[in-house]
Parts: C-alpha cells; sequence; structure tokens
C-alpha cells in the first residue's frame, strides 16, 4: 500500500507551499505520489512525499484536493501528472 501521504500530524509544524501530485494508471489500480514542499526552501528536509493507492482515477483525484485542502496550498503552486495508457478509455463520459 506504499507509505501513506503524508498527514500534518506526522510533519509537524513545516510549511509547504507546493504540491507535485502524479497519477499513474497501473493494471487495476491508480498509484499517486506526492511531494509537498516549500518552493523558497529546496531541500530535503523541507520536504515530504508519500504514496498510495486508489481504485480509481476519481478516488486519486481527491486524495490530491484533499491534500491541497489540509495543507493550503492554492491551484497554482500544484502540479499535476498523469500516466495512463489510454486515457479516453479510463474516465466516466
Amino acid at each position: 500500500m506504499g507509505n501513506g501521504l503524508p498527514t500534518k500530524s506526522a510533519i509537524g509544524v513545516r510549511r509547504f507551499t507546493h504540491l507535485f501530485a502524479r497519477i499513474t494508471e497501473e493494471s487495476d489500480c491508480y498509484v499517486v505520489q506526492v511531494r509537498l514542499h516549500n518552493g523558497v526552501t529546496v531541500s530535503p528536509d523541507a520536504a515530504a512525499w508519500g504514496e498510495e493507492i486508489a481504485e480509481t482515477i476519481e478516488a486519486a483525484s481527491e486524495m490530491i484536493a484533499d491534500l491541497a485542502t489540509r495543507f493550503s496550498i492554492p491551484e497554482g503552486r500544484i502540479t499535476l501528472e498523469v500516466r495512463m495508457d489510454n486515457m479516453a478509455e479510463n474516465t466516466i463520459h
């Protein structure tokens, strides 16, 4: 299941200003990988990262949105990368 997405209690008092997220399609699930960091400080000590499994792309998107909300990261500071075999086949129409 991975090491889970970062939580405020696990991170402590550090402040993050940016979120990078990647959703990767696997054979029967979606892997969500995230990295939170402070745009001013580019050091491993000023970042947090995690990975989680989602059953659907919608659930994966909700995980990322929840994380952005939890850490008050504005949309303009979120980078999202989606890797899918066939994007049209895997969306709800």
